[in-house]
């Protein structure tokens, strides 16, 4: 371990913050306190972290106002165990860990007791959040950040940490809604958009065992999702799902766009089968008829994953050797990963190395 992964000094880490959406492309080098480091929480010197569509969502003000002065995004981090709260019992200082968009929950609700703690309602997201106690919690685009043990996953060795990261965000948001809908050998499964998300959405459902499908609105990654694994391509020009009628156990929609033919995309589900959303647009969908609702397909959404998928997968992605499409560049050049977000140029994620320890 790097001797430069060691406790924050008094609490403090300094990351790169954005202070205002209107210059969302500002990042500053800001010192800020960390939330308290309570009897369940583990503080974790960061290595590396993902960037991740919601950073940008986020920082641009997309998804409504900032709940804290300023915002340290980042929730895709892979680092090492510096300090322990006093319960903490699953971890040892020096371990190498990943935390993704969730820190915390209740812990007491029906949902945490059972395997959906991602859908508590009380939760601690990655960044831009509070704490019960009104404690500020930030982002991995830092030194240092803390979490609740139960958001801490071990990662299997033969995972290098760069491949890791975008996974405990990207890939886990991809993974839940394939294993909960039961998807494995012989299952088919249709994959809208091929970006971040979508290209997770391909690797762990060929992983699975699964036909996979990808949609786009045009040609231009197709020689990118076959090399991917998946086994068709189709562009969604009009008239597309006329061959496809029933054709799919589960629709994955990555895409961040609004003007999606959902209609259209639901006669492809079989009966008793869902179109998952895990791709969020700033702006609300449009018109859906009822009347494509009727044949016993239905529209649903994703929240990330719980611990025990987030450990299944990583599980699978060590077995599988599954290796994301992934750009590494310094934390410094944050600024250049969010541009690739918005102008669509990122080939499929971006990981940001640490270079302020």
């Amino acid at each position: 371990m790097s001797p430069n992964f060691v406790a924050p000094p008094n609490g403090v880490a300094t990351g790169y913050a954005i202070t205002d959406p209107k210059d969302y492309l500002n990042f500053q080098k800001t010192e800020y306190k960390l939330e308290p480091l309570e009897d369940d929480r583990v503080t974790v010197a960061v290595e590396c972290c993902g960037v991740c569509g919601s950073d940008h969502h986020t920082i641009t003000g997309g998804w409504g106002s900032w709940e804290t002065k300023f915002v340290v995004t980042g929730h895709e981090v892979v680092g090492r165990v510096v300090e322990l709260g006093k319960n903490v019992t699953q971890f040892q200082i020096g371990q190498r860990v990943g935390v993704g968009a969730q820190v915390g929950s209740c812990g007491t609700c029906k949902w945490c007791k059972n395997d959906n703690e991602n859908y508590c309602p009380e939760p601690v997201h990655g960044y831009n959040t509070l704490w019960p106690d009104k404690s500020e919690h930030q982002g991995g685009y830092s030194t240092h950040i803390r979490a609740q043990e139960l958001f801490v996953f071990p990662l299997p060795e033969e995972i290098p940490s760069v491949e890791a990261a975008s996974m405990l965000c990207g890939g886990l948001t991809t993974y839940s809604p394939l294993v909960r809908n039961n998807i494995g050998p012989g299952s088919k499964v249709g994959v809208v958009g091929l970006g971040g998300l979508g290209h997770y959405a391909v690797l762990f459902g060929v992983a699975l065992g699964a036909e996979v499908t990808v949609f786009s609105r045009s040609d231009a990654k197709k020689a990118d999702a076959l090399k991917m694994g998946a086994t068709r391509f189709v562009a969604t020009t009009p008239g597309f799902e006329k061959d496809l009628f029933r054709e799919f156990d589960l629709i994955i929609c990555a895409a961040s766009g609004t003007n999606l033919p959902i209609d259209e995309y639901l006669t492809t589900l079989d009966v008793g089968k869902k179109f998952v959303f895990v791709g969020l647009p700033d702006e609300g969908l449009k018109e859906v008829k009822s009347q494509a609702l009727i044949w016993g397909v239905g529209l649903s959404g994703s929240h990330i994953g719980c611990r025990t998928e987030a450990l299944s997968m990583l599980k699978l992605a060590a077995e599988k050797k599954i290796k994301p499409w992934i750009n590494v560049i310094p934390m410094a050049q944050a600024a250049d990963a969010i541009k690739s977000i918005e102008d669509g140029s990122v080939r499929y994620r971006t990981i940001l190395t640490t270079d302020l320890l």
